[in-house]
């Protein structure tokens, strides 16, 4: 699982050995040879020599894997990728993520989950998750919506000690959190000190159509003063349809959009000393994060075939709730 130590444990390199493993034992056979999966880029010429902030849709499981091997193989360039931390649950798929340049985002929704699952040996319910939300908000949460275990049992919240008579609930998350948000932090800076790409999925879930945006996508370009480079990804879903990692026969085509440089946003920039991560950020602020985000969401749907595109109602149609998380 992912819990403070094991994300102080993460290391990040310029040229990933995990990336040239992958690359050359699985994917480098699978798109060479029959059946032969085919890349194609279009708009490469708008690939910075800089380190920026790449913005792509997600719509399965691998569909960055081969913008990756495509990158490495034609821009002789790495990336860092944001994940989930369910995805350092399993010893061994963790592993696979710390050689290949991963870095695990620490969002309440997951530490809320995981913790629940430490503390309770099961899953949240939807109605559970939605009374987690409602607890580390601060608020009351109606008699039997949550196990009294949650609040009064003392234990180790994910590399903090949680102490019911000493702190609320909402305390010991907030301060787990800010501590882990600092060391995710600092691997985003090594990552652009190294000058790696920074890949991020905008909508933070896998879904077919394109969906809404959450704001982590402008927070590390306003965080660290970077461009964001919208790209579309067609086809993925169909290569990868499932859980497998081998690819079927068939062409997937990235549409590379033109360079949104950190000085072209400025109207989104906030003032001097105003934190894009505090978790206290005015609401104004987070207003403004989001329709930045919204501004690039756009750009990524233009670059899309229309069954990519955004639906009526840009709801994703990927997994919600708990989910997300476990």
């Amino acid at each position: 699982m992912l819990d403070l130590d094991r994300l102080r444990s993460i290391e990040l390199h310029a040229a990933p050995r995990g990336h040239k493993v992958v690359g050359t034992l699985l994917l480098g056979p699978n798109y060479n040879m029959p059946p032969r999966t085919r890349i194609s880029v279009e708009g490469r010429e708008h690939l910075p020599d800089e380190p920026v902030v790449l913005a792509m849709n997600h719509t399965d499981r691998y569909n960055y894997w081969p913008f990756q091997y495509w990158l490495w193989r034609h821009e002789k360039r790495f990336t860092a990728t944001w994940v989930k931390g369910k995805y350092y649950e399993n010893k061994w798929v963790g592993r696979f993520m710390e050689m290949t340049n991963n870095i695990p985002a620490p969002s309440k929704g997951y530490v809320m989950t995981r913790d629940f699952v430490n503390t309770m040996g099961r899953t949240p319910t939807s109605e559970e998750y939605a009374g987690l939300r409602e607890l580390a908000g601060g608020a009351e949460v109606a008699d039997g919506v949550l196990p009294e275990a949650i609040v009064t049992k003392p234990r180790d919240m994910l590399g903090r000690n949680y102490n019911p008579g000493s702190e609320s609930y909402a305390e010991c998350l907030a301060a787990l959190l800010l501590e882990m948000n600092e060391v995710f932090l600092q691997l985003n800076e090594t990552a652009f000190a190294k000058r790696l790409h920074l890949l991020i999925f905008p909508q933070g879930t896998r879904s077919i159509r394109l969906s809404k945006g959450r704001i982590g996508l402008v927070q590390a370009a306003l965080r660290f003063k970077r461009g964001i480079l919208p790209i579309g990804c067609n086809g993925s879903d169909k290569v990868y349809p499932g859980g497998s990692p081998w690819a079927k026969r068939g062409n997937i085509v990235y549409r590379v959009g033109e360079l949104m440089r950190y000085e072209s946003f400025s109207e989104y920039h906030l003032p001097d000393g105003v934190d894009p991560f505090d978790p206290n950020l005015a609401p104004e602020h987070r207003e403004s994060m989001q329709a930045l985000v919204d501004k690039v969401m756009l750009r990524i749907n233009e670059l899309l075939d229309p069954e990519y595109q955004f639906g009526d109602d840009e709801d994703s149609d990927g997994v919600q709730g708990a989910k997300r998380f476990v």
